[in-house]
């Protein structure tokens, strides 16, 4: 049983002795079930956040990336391209890098930025058929860091991007990078 004991103060005082009070004896048990009830209560009736996780389709861990892929033909007017340079800045073209559609021109992160674009572009592919949707290619450079990559996942999603893919960055891309000047040597 838990009490609470308080000393009744039966020292010496102006040299007379006095008797031991017994002092006040309070039953705490009655509150401890009530905060171990509580705390059940509680942690039955929380919901514990899940972390959200998108998902990415990974190549096949039983194949040798390292001998020379084949290319992937990409109609240009489907694809846009976006290289992933530094201090937070995005190159992207339009079309294939020798001869694009929309030259490369550099946007930032933000709504007006790589979203607004990304709108217009899926806007512009034509939807005549199943399967003529816009495509992403996303070209991370050594210099850019993961949250650049996280970000532009996100945008695919809050963009309703069905196709896009994450690619390894050409070093003709590394050029357009350097000349637009997010990409230190």
């Amino acid at each position: 049983m838990a009490e609470l004991n308080q000393d009744s103060g039966g020292g010496k005082k102006g040299g007379k002795v006095r008797s031991k009070k017994n002092g006040g004896r309070v039953d705490l048990t009655a509150m401890v079930d009530l905060a171990f009830l509580l705390i059940t209560f509680f942690m039955l009736t929380t919901s514990l956040n899940k972390p959200q996780a998108m998902d990415v389709a990974m190549p096949d861990k039983n194949k040798d990336w390292n001998e020379k892929q084949p290319e992937i033909d990409i109609a240009d007017n489907r694809s846009i391209t976006l290289l992933l340079g530094s201090d937070n800045k995005i190159a992207w073209y339009y079309g294939q890098l020798e001869k694009p559609i929309t030259p490369p021109t550099v946007v930032d992160y933000s709504k007006e930025g790589i979203r607004k674009i990304l709108l217009e572009k899926k806007a512009q592919v034509p939807k005549v058929a199943q399967g003529k949707d816009l495509i992403v290619v996303i070209r991370p450079s050594d210099q850019s860091v993961q949250r650049n990559l996280v970000d532009i996942l996100d945008e695919m999603k809050i963009t309703d991007i069905k196709r896009y893919m994450i690619s390894k960055i050409k070093p003709e891309e590394v050029e357009v990078l350097k000349s637009n000047g997010i990409y230190n040597d």
